[in-house]
């Protein structure tokens, strides 16, 4: 009969010694049945190694992009077939079979085949936010062995929170405030911290005319917190008379939500407008002392997940 160990962090890290592991986040997005698991990593080449090897496995994964030391996995919420192709007979391989939702955990299922299986038998199980792993009793990992394992994490969102007009033409910086916000946060862990390039033609601009957005992984329980943070932070530390925060929760940016981000760049919307489109997209406002920001701070979260082309304008992309 088939039988299975239950080990905390702690005692994965006393039987194979400690590794590299420095965190694993497990994001949730119900609506659209999609998932991301963020892995921080000690060194680059494992997260590179890794990144190539799940890419290849395909599984429950559909993308795997590499931000330095960090693997980010994008992932269907259910399981796929892993196939490890070539690798398995000559250099090993690993990858995400399943991604299941149990109450406010999560359970990740990975796969590992020889030296690979160090990574998802070992290292990650070991990892910052790991709260279980169970392995089957018979396991073993490294040189030429198969494992199986299921990694407990607590289920995530992604909240991305934005602000815009909080300075003045004589003091203040909306980009700074924003990241010493984000890196004094209390709550959640703070994983991005973008800044927006919108309009340089409008008249109300300070000098750069930028908006700016953070992003947190957060249980549902302590959202309320994390947003009380920031508007109370925002309330103290704003220059201006006209700023708005504005957060949204989930893995997808909707496309019509973009597509205003985008054309912020280079449009001169009103208030209003944003508003309109917020309420379209699932954005929610907090007045933190005027509406004008609105403008920036819907486009901010629209321009979130471009990239690097959220810090630019449009006449930079172009061939």
């Amino acid at each position: 009969m088939f039988m299975v160990q239950k080990l905390s962090p702690e005692d994965v890290t006393k039987k194979y010694g400690r590794l590299f592991c420095r965190g694993v986040y497990t994001l949730i997005d119900e609506k659209n049945g999609v998932a991301q698991v963020i892995e921080e990593c000690s060194a680059k080449g494992p997260v590179e190694w890794d990144a190539c090897n799940r890419k290849r496995a395909g599984g429950a994964l559909t993308n795997v992009i590499v931000e330095g030391n960090t693997i980010i996995m994008d992932a269907i919420i259910g399981e796929g077939e892993v196939h490890f192709g070539p690798a398995s007979k000559d250099v090993g391989g690993q990858g995400l079979k399943a991604v299941v939702v149990d109450g406010p955990q999560v359970r990740t299922t990975w796969v590992g085949l020889a030296g690979a299986s160090v990574g998802v038998g070992a290292c990650m199980p070991q990892g910052p936010g790991t709260i279980a792993v169970e392995y089957p009793d018979d396991a073993k990992i490294g040189g030429a062995h198969r494992i199986e394992v299921t990694i407990v994490t607590p289920k995530l969102i992604r909240v991305i929170i934005s602000v815009d007009d909080t300075d003045t033409k004589q003091q203040g910086a909306s980009w700074s405030l924003m990241l010493k916000l984000a890196q004094e946060c209390p709550v959640g862990h703070f994983l991005k911290h973008k800044i927006i390039q919108l309009n340089p033609n409008v008249p109300e601009k300070t000098t750069n005319c930028v908006s700016v957005g953070v992003s947190f992984a957060v249980t549902e329980r302590d959202l309320p917190a994390l947003l009380e943070y920031f508007s109370t932070q925002l309330k103290e530390r704003t220059f201006s008379q006209e700023t708005t925060m504005a957060y949204y929760v989930g893995l997808r940016i909707p496309k019509e939500l973009e597509e205003y981000g985008w054309n912020a760049k280079s449009v001169i919307y009103k208030p209003q407008q944003a508003i309109d489109v917020a309420e379209r997209t699932g954005v929610k406002l907090v007045e933190i002392t005027g509406k004008r920001g609105t403008i920036g701070a819907v486009a901010a979260i629209g321009c979130f997940d471009l990239g690097v082309k959220a810090a630019g304008l449009p006449e930079d992309f172009m061939e």
